[in-house]
Formats: C-alpha cells, structure tokens, sequence
C-alpha cells in the first residue's frame, strides 16, 4: 500500500535530467542481459505427481497429511511427524502438481472422520474397522486391487456429493499458496485406470486456476471406464466449455504388462492417424522414472547400452495379479515407444508416441523428496525406520530396497507461473532426472560448431540456430548433417558428471527399427574403444559411510556432435543422456543410520541420470 500521507511533492526534471536517467536506465538493462532475455535462463524444479491424504490408498497406508502440508514441505518447511520425525527438503521446489486419485477422491478420509452415509456399506464398515485396529497395509492393498479392477463399493463410486465439496477445497487450498515467481502449485489430479490390474494411470495437470477447474469433478474411471480415449474426450470438452488448457501425462508404463505403448488402440484396432494425433495433442509428455521404478530403457530391448538396466521394476503388473513376460516389455518402456512412433508416422503420418520426459515422485506421503539422502517412501508404512529394505515376500511383488529415491521434473518456462510452465510442457521443453538438479540443455540445427560453446548466451544463441529440446527439425538442406549442441552442469550437492550421450532412433525404408548409444562427452582421460564404448569411470563410493568424493567426473561437460550416420531420408530421433559417477544410493544411508546389514543382493551405490526431451527430424 502506498502511504500517501507521506509522499514527497514532485520535483521538477530537466530535460538534461531526465536524458541522463534514461542513459542510466539503458546500462542498467545492458549490464543485466538476463532481464531482458526472452528464453528461459535457468530449469524451475518440480514434482508433477505427488499424493496426500485426499488418496484413498494413501490414507489407507495411514496417511494424514493433508494438500497443505505438502505445499509446506515443498516450499521447505519443516513438518514433524506424530512419531516426532521432523520433514524439511534441503532446497524447496519452484512448482508442484498435487495428483489425487480421482477414484474415491477424499473418501477414505470421509471413512475415518466417521461419515454416516458411507458407513452403510457392509464393506465400508469393515475397512473402517480395519482402520481402526490398525491394519492399514491390508486396507490399502485391498483398495488399490477394487479400484484397479473397478470394484470400489457403489457408495464410492456414486460419492459425488463428497468429492465436490473436497474437490472445492483443494482447489481454493491450490490458489491460496500459488505464489507466482516464487512457487507455482499447479492443479491435477490422477486418472486411475488398470484393466486387469494392468497400469494405464495418467496424470491430469490445468493450465488453470480454481476457478475453471471447479466446472467438472476430476474424471473417476467409474464414469469413463478404462480407455484412455474416454479421457481425452473429456479433456477436449473441458477445453471447449471453459477455453481453459489441459494435458495429460502416463506414468509407471513398467506396470502396464505391454499396454500402455501398445500398437493397438482401447479397441484392439491398429493405430490411426486420427488415434496417434488424439494422442501426441493429449499427452506431450511421459513420466519416465519415479518411485517405482525407471522406464527409459531396458536391457533385453537395449542389448547394446550398458546402462540400460537401471532401478528396473519388470516381475509383473501394478497390482501383481500376472507375471510379466519377455513379449509385453516393447509396450512398456519410452526409447522402444520412441522408436515406434516412427513407425507409424512413417506408415500413416502422424506418431502416438511424440513425447517429451520428464521424472516425478509419486510419493504417497505428502512428501516430495526425490534424494538419496533424504527419501521419505511410497507410502506412511515406508517412511523411514529400521527394515524397510527387508522382502515383503509376497508374489509379483517388489521388495522395500527395489524402490526408487526418484525423481524430478526439469522445465524450461521462462516464468515461474502456471501459464509459462504449463506451456512448457506443451511444448515439451522439460527434461527428467532420477533426483539431482542437473542442469541440462540440447538444441539441434544444421550450422553448429564446437566455437559456439564460446558463447557467453549459449541459450540466446541454440534458440538463434536452432531448436530447443522438444522440438522438430525437417527437410534437411543438401549435404547437411544434424548437429546437436548441448551442456550439462552438475548438480552442486550431488556426484560430478560422468558422461554425456546421445540416444538415436530411426525407422529405415523396410520400416525396420533401429538404435544407437554415442558417448560424445566424457570425464577424464579415458578413450573410446573401437565398439565406440567408453571405460568405467570409476567408484569413489565408500558405502560403511555412507560417502563419496567428487576427484573423478567433471562439473561440466558440453559439446558440439554432428551425427556421422544422418540420412535425410530417415525418420529419427535424438535425445541426450547424462550420467553422473556413482554415489551412495538411499539403501546405504538407511545402512548407516540404522546400523542394519543387507543382502548381498540390495545395491548400495547408483548412477544417477537425467533424461532430456527429443528432437525428432521427419524427411
């Protein structure tokens, strides 16, 4: 508020004055380019899949922290726990998606606050004496099985009065803490569909405020059943109701036992071209690592690349009711859907699977931690204390050590608001990381060359030359090779920089699809082999301490790579992976500060990794 009461009276400028002022104004700009920068300068930070208690399966697994908690926790507060355990991050996030569950939104909540109108069901009543004597694990995983294969109780399902009045709430408890340019707490919730307890979840994030997203309850798969193209519908007439913006984003394909990148659609037809563009416009981006488990690649699909079995999650489907085999893994992971994608656009001119990456937690907790040193589990049950590593012996099911500290979603918006990172996302400009804040760029084009990374505004200047990460490059000039220009830069509480490589897919005449891994920059002294594969770079690791040095790696690698196999006349992609020496994985820390000893089988130490976007080139 101005105080006009003691407001100075204007004092008269001359001419001379005010030239000089505006001299001064003309400096300052210029010694402060960053101001006047029309791209985005540096990543914001956040969560796009975070759980409270407004979860069913989340407050089953004894949950009570509410949306207010986490958008405390993720702007660094600190919150205790009732077991005196005290929660802080080490560095706050710039945005978060709060993803409730759609199915039974806020329910289960409503069921231990003792709400007489769900009580009436036999079921209800014995969850809620369940609950109550203190068998919440077993409560949760009956309630994750109903939901998955559409069995919740009626009273669940029909509980709109409920879900609008928690749904209200949510939203105005979203706005109240959305604080644009310094925390953004963008709107979502989860769409839960698994057909046979097969993972088909999608993540639902508004470019909008309250006010639009008050118009329709978040769509609960008792009304739209399981095809993702029920979804889109809904999303497109949400667009058209309110001209507000929406977008979608698959998560956990590792648990979809083949489904989710499969080359069917919902009714078992060969993709379209209608199908794949529906798609692309509805889902710009996949959730690629998370709590359970990385979807980048895996190793019986990428025989060739030595890091592609990482913190993989492959026994079975979401709810362990049928194995997983050899033939469902070229549904399930991103570089194969990738790849496929080419196909058919080649075959039918439009491609499914146009998707940028990104990471996120899927934390049941109200905690957004994605770091080794401070991960906090999927669910209540997992936070953490002495065992939670320990089997849970039980069929098709991972074990507590098989859970991932991951991950993060990277966006290049130019403003930290709901508009500009939404429109990011869009746009597909972000990236994924298992945890740390690598920072990391890729621009592709025709004319870059290794005197560019000179540049004082590398930025300023890829966006001159060429495309940002997310982008399309198409009919390549005669006799001209793509060329990608790209930096990373470590995270300054995390391991040095290892490596930097380039993951290309291309479909050729015979629709025939191909991949390679080039390692293009690298820490050390090391030399590629003739195979075009690098030496380890070696393990610091003391894992009794729980510890590493960074005296191996780089802070920053960059480079200039000219692909030396380009066809113009192939339909590719190119994405770049950047992997960090090894340090202490979330096992050996829990090792240490509880005195446990593991099996030889849990690991102790992790690469960790960050995912860009890709450039695709079409002929």
């Amino acid at each position: 508020m101005i105080d006009r009461q003691n407001e100075k009276k204007a004092t008269p400028v001359t001419f001379a004055q005010r030239g000089l002022a505006m001299l001064t104004i003309f400096y300052c700009v210029s010694y402060s380019p960053a101001l006047a920068a029309a791209e985005p300068q540096q990543p914001l930070w956040g969560d796009t899949h975070l759980h409270t208690s407004l979860s069913g399966d989340a407050v089953a697994y004894g949950l009570l922290r509410s949306p207010a908690d986490a958008y405390n926790i993720a702007t660094g507060k600190r919150v205790t726990t009732p077991e005196g355990q005290i929660i802080q991050l080490t560095r706050p996030l710039d945005f978060l998606v709060i993803a409730d569950h759609a199915e039974g939104y806020g329910l289960v909540k409503a069921i231990i606050d003792g709400n007489q109108k769900l009580l009436k069901d036999p079921v209800i009543r014995r969850w809620a004496g369940m609950l109550e004597a203190g068998k919440n694990a077993l409560v949760g995983q009956e309630m994750i099985q109903a939901q998955s294969t559409g069995n919740l109780p009626d009273v669940i399902k029909d509980g709109q009065d409920i879900t609008r009045g928690l749904w209200l709430d949510m939203l105005k408890t979203a706005d109240a803490y959305n604080q644009p340019g310094e925390f953004t707490a963008m709107i979502g919730f989860e769409w839960s569909a698994a057909p046979q307890g097969n993972n088909l979840h999608r993540v639902v994030v508004y470019r909008d405020g309250g006010d639009l997203a008050a118009t329709r309850l978040p769509l609960d798969t008792a009304v739209s059943g399981m095809n993702p193209e029920k979804l889109w519908a809904w999303m497109a007439d949400y667009e058209k109701e309110t001209g507000g913006k929406i977008l979608a984003i698959p998560h956990n394909a590792n648990l979809s036992n083949g489904q989710m990148f499969q080359m069917v659609d919902g009714d078992g037809s060969p993709l379209s071209a209608r199908y794949a563009s529906l798609r692309a416009r509805w889902e710009p981006l996949v959730e690629v690592t998370q709590i359970k488990g990385d979807g980048e690649a895996h190793p019986l699909l990428s025989r060739n690349d030595e890091f592609a079995d990482f913190e993989t999650w492959d026994i079975g489907n979401l709810i362990g009711s049928r194995e997983k085999t050899s033939d469902m893994l070229p549904g399930e992971y991103a570089r194969e859907a990738l790849k496929n994608g080419l196909l058919v656009q080649q075959q039918s001119g439009a491609n499914p699977f146009k998707f940028g990456m990104i990471g996120s937690t899927d934390s049941h907790t109200s905690v957004t931690a994605s770091e080794e040193n401070n991960f906090w589990g999927k669910f209540a049950t997992t936070e953490p204390h002495p065992g939670r590593w320990v089997k849970h012996r039980k069929p098709l099911q991972k074990d507590g050590w098989q859970y991932s500290a991951s991950g993060l979603a990277a966006v290049w918006a130019r403003d930290n608001n709901r508009a500009s990172i939404f429109d990011a996302m869009q746009r597909r400009e972000v990236y994924a990381t298992t945890g740390p804040r690598i920072t990391l760029r890729l621009f592709a084009g025709w004319s870059f060359d290794s005197s560019d990374l000179t540049d004082p505004d590398i930025a300023s200047l890829g966006y001159s030359k060429g495309i940002p990460m997310g982008g399309d490059l198409t009919a390549a000039p005669a006799g001209q090779s793509l060329s990608l220009m790209m930096t990373a830069s470590k995270d300054p509480q995390s391991g040095n920089l290892d490596r930097l490589q380039v993951v290309k897919g291309w479909v050729d005449k015979d629709n025939q699809t191909f991949e390679k891994i080039y390692n293009v920059a690298w820490s050390g002294l090391r030399e590629l082999t003739a195979e075009g594969t690098l030496p380890p770079v070696g393990n610091t690791v003391d894992v009794a301490d729980a510890s590493w040095t960074n005296s191996i790696g780089e802070p920053q690698l960059e480079v200039v790579w000219t692909d030396p196999d380009f066809d113009s006349n192939q339909h590719a992609f190119y994405y770049v992976r950047a992997l960090e020496i090894p340090t202490p994985r979330w096992t050996a820390y829990d090792a240490k500060r509880f005195g446990e000893s593991m099996n030889n089988e849990v690991p102790m130490t992790i690469q960790e990794r960050a995912y860009s976007s890709p450039i695709w080139y079409t002929p």
